[in-house]
């Protein structure tokens, strides 16, 4: 029997029920064709993809090589009756959900579906409304167990909404209004910076502001992950695929399903890894190691680095094809030394926030201590600006000596009263071009304009 499939992008809006539905793949075995078209021809434009299968053989060829959220299996079948197959099915590691369907049952038959592994169990002829009723119970309880994974592999990370990046400068002005506008479209993002700039809350803020929002946000700290394991955590592993896998294992993409993945440090992973990712882009199907199944994957990728990925390309570190997919929306991450403007605002972010968290009292910040901080070069960016106050909270004092080792703190600058536009244009541009070495292609991005402009403004200066 050929599977009978109906993709979501055909099905009329009107009949698509809800993001769950048409994300989930169900799979349909009975012997009966008037009963696989009634149930085909009901879950199809509901389901984002619906197989049939006459017999527990062709079925098993089926649940073999893709991966379903639901099984509705009748119990009498030629050959290998449904109960049994079920049994194998389990002990292959399927996870899904199964609804049972049968026209002879008895207490005794229930029973024995339900110890096989049946989520339920339905007696023919029945309704439209009963079976309805019964898929959607089920698609509930699959999606949930995928989404009390995500929230217990994501405790206390909230999804950060675009107003939690902090800061009214030019450069934090023009970040949010970049990834706004990314934010609405389901292109792959790329976001650039160094370290501690702020990568994975600006994309936290991307899917919060997507119409991906209520679905899993599944971050992956790629250069924690161990090289020799990370395909499986990705992309899942079946039962046997390795020493010690003694039962199948979904990976992060499927919990990801119909949301966001973040892959932070893309830049470590391996080349072979790289090459597995590249496919998944192409053709949104995943291969769990091992496995012989092709999952189809609907996940938007964010990834984040803070090398300069093009110069990873250059030295054979990272593959060309994948960066150019990758690139199709590069943010870039405007260190802190760049938008100094923000640190008060930052700084009582910070206090205001931490100081509840610790247990203790805010603390105070005067002019001279905001000084020292304003002038402070911050290598570690913002993430150094929250430890030092979450440190001052603890010692009750802003601890700036940290910064400043020996005690050699700059002399406190006089405040800069001009209100000349011109004046304080080229004063930025000097500043961006001065905190990247004099690179105008940089600092031209950094800012927002065409190198082209930026060489005419020096010109003018010269």
């Amino acid at each position: 029997m050929q599977p009978a499939i109906l993709p979501s992008s055909e099905r009329p809006a009107a009949d698509r029920v809800s993001d769950g539905w048409q994300r989930s793949a169900v799979l349909i075995v009975d012997d009966e064709e008037g009963m696989r078209n009634f149930l085909s021809k009901t879950l199809e434009k509901r389901c984002g993809q619906v197989m049939v299968a006459d017999s527990a053989e062709a079925a098993d060829v089926l649940a073999r090589a893709h991966r379903f959220d639901l099984v509705i299996l009748d119990i009498t079948l030629p050959g290998k009756n449904g109960i049994s197959w079920l049994r194998e099915l389990r002990d292959q590691g399927f996870s899904g959900e199964v609804i049972l369907i049968t026209a002879f049952a008895d207490l005794e038959t229930a029973i024995e579906a339900l110890r096989a592994g049946a989520s339920d169990f339905i007696l023919k002829p029945f309704r439209v409304s009963q079976i309805l009723n019964a898929v959607k119970h089920s698609l509930e309880r699959s999606h949930l167990k995928r989404e009390n994974w995500v929230l217990r592999r994501t405790l206390r990370q909230r999804v950060a909404p675009m107003d939690a990046l902090i800061g009214d400068s030019i450069a934090m002005r023009r970040l949010r209004a970049d990834l706004a506008r990314a934010a609405s479209v389901a292109s792959t993002v790329l976001l650039t910076g160094e370290s501690g700039t702020g990568k994975e809350l600006a994309a936290r803020a991307l899917h919060s502001d997507s119409p991906r929002a209520k679905a899993p946000f599944v971050p992956v700290a790629c250069a924690t992950m161990s090289p020799e394991r990370i395909e499986t955590e990705l992309f899942g592993h079946a039962k046997g695929a390795f020493a010690g896998a003694t039962q199948s294992r979904d990976g992060l993409f499927y919990y990801a399903q119909g949301g966001t993945l973040f892959l932070d440090e893309v830049a470590e992973l391996p080349l072979p890894v790289q090459a597995a990712l590249l496919r998944v882009l192409d053709d949104r199907r995943i291969r769990p190691v091992g496995s012989e199944q092709q999952i189809a994957v609907d996940v938007r990728i964010i990834a984040a680095t803070n090398r300069h990925l093009a110069d990873e390309v250059t030295a054979g570190r990272f593959r060309n094809d994948l960066y150019y997919r990758l690139q199709v929306v590069e943010i870039a991450m405007p260190p802190l030394r760049e938008h100094k403007a923000d640190i008060p605002q930052l700084a009582a972010h910070f206090i205001q926030s931490l100081a509840p968290q610790l247990g203790v009292e805010p603390i105070d910040v005067t002019p001279a201590e905001m000084d020292y901080l304003s002038q402070y070069a911050w290598p570690g960016n913002v993430r150094e600006l929250r430890n030092l106050i979450e440190r001052s909270l603890i010692l009750g004092s802003l601890n700036v000596s940290a910064l400043y080792p020996g005690g050699a703190k700059p002399t406190p600058a006089e405040p800069r009263a001009t209100t000349d536009l011109h004046e304080l244009e080229k004063r930025h541009i000097l500043a961006v071009l001065e905190s990247v070495d004099g690179d105008k292609t940089r600092a031209a991005q950094l800012l927002g304009i065409s190198r082209r402009t930026l060489e005419r403004r020096c010109a003018e200066w010269a």
